[in-house]
């Protein structure tokens, strides 16, 4: 808890809704003109008097309720929004996600590989980067591994993975020179609920897209194996502190 004294707080809080006060009058006046109403057409609609429409237009509405301000609102098709800043106390925005980065850099880690978050594929466009790049200079290797929380459009991640893959041979021949660097992927995918009932739900088209072994990719992560040389799909438990092969039907 933060150590603001009652006065400093009183008197912030005072500064802050005299700032909001004048904003929403200013806005409620600015679009009651271009209306060409009257502050009494406005009021009469609201069920106030004009001296409290002229009030709040002059910031002066301190102590009328949130649903007087959302009405007199309404009437000139404006909406109040009422919203808070960020905790700062809250972690950040893609926490999940970045504990599944974690758990693959720190896995790959142990296996020997280089990791890199979010590494770029094409370093001309920051935009297309896998969520964790793990390189093996010893083994040669570049294995591009994109984290899943939740999967979303099924056909466009898997057509962004294979632009990646495309562009990553250019990374390849950067680090290997005339002994290219082999590329391979595959996907960590958070086992919830949801994720396993729509790989379920969708068994061929899954097979299909992620025909490689997922055991063999597990072992490749987690041992340092060589890859397999197609697209896998790996499960992390919900917690993401481990991974495990996709059991197929």
């Amino acid at each position: 808890m933060s150590r603001i004294r009652r006065p400093e707080l009183v008197a912030e809080a005072a500064r802050r809704n005299l700032e909001h006060l004048a904003r929403l009058g200013g806005e409620l006046r600015s679009s009651r003109r271009r209306r060409r109403l009257t502050q009494a057409q406005v009021g009469a609609v609201v069920g106030v008097v004009q001296s409290t429409i002229s009030m709040m237009e002059r910031g002066r509405g301190a102590n009328l309720s949130v649903d007087v301000w959302q009405r007199a609102l309404a009437v000139v098709d404006r909406r109040l929004m009422l919203d808070v800043t960020r905790d700062p106390a809250e972690g950040p925005a893609d926490a999940a996600h970045l504990r599944i980065q974690e758990l693959v850099l720190g896995i790959g880690r142990i296996a020997g590989y280089r990791g890199g978050f979010e590494l770029a594929t094409r370093p001309a466009d920051p935009s297309r980067s896998a969520d964790v790049g793990l390189r093996s200079d010893v083994q040669r290797r570049l294995l591009l591994v994109e984290c899943w929380n939740t999967i979303g459009d099924l056909g466009a991640a898997v057509r962004s993975t294979n632009r990646k893959l495309a562009e990553a041979a250019d990374l390849a021949l950067v680090f290997g020179g005339d002994r290219p660097y082999l590329v391979a992927s595959c996907w960590v995918v958070r086992a919830t609920t949801r994720n396993r009932a729509l790989v379920a739900r969708y068994p061929e088209v899954f097979g299909a897209r992620f025909p490689a072994s997922s055991e063999h990719w597990v072992r490749s992560l987690s041992a340092g194996r060589e890859p397999p040389s197609e697209l896998g799909l790996v499960w992390c438990d919900v917690a993401a502190t481990r991974i495990f092969a996709w059991r197929r039907r």
